[in-house]
């Protein structure tokens, strides 16, 4: 009966070299990701809030989300990955708050409420 587990090699016969392991210079953090992730829903729910109806409210979200990408951008490439990271995830999940306003006001109405 074949064996369950693989034999480690004893160390007698020559083998190839390890592997290279790669690793992450500047790891995304927890604390960093949680900073970014909430910095980013209070820009989109400060800035959302200045739209009177659902389009000043999704042309706000696109322009703010814009900017905060361009924020998680520079940030991304000079700063902290973590809080970048938590910029971009919630900008995403802004954004996609915005359009499913949109979704659900053409569905009921039948009209393109951006325009």
């Amino acid at each position: 009966m074949a064996d369950l587990y693989p034999r480690t090699p004893s160390g007698l016969f020559p083998s190839r070299p390890p592997r290279p392991t790669y690793r992450e210079p500047h790891r995304v953090r927890a604390g960093g990701l949680t900073a970014g992730l909430g910095a980013g829903v209070a820009w989109l729910l400060f800035i959302g809030l200045l739209g009177r109806d659902l389009r000043g409210y999704v042309w706000w979200t696109v322009l703010a989300g814009a900017l905060a990408w361009a924020a998680a951008w520079t940030l991304s490439r000079q700063g902290d990955r973590g809080v970048a990271a938590g910029v971009a995830i919630s900008t995403g999940v802004g954004w996609s708050v915005a359009a499913a306003a949109i979704a659900v006001r053409w569905g009921m109405t039948g009209d393109w409420p951006l325009w």
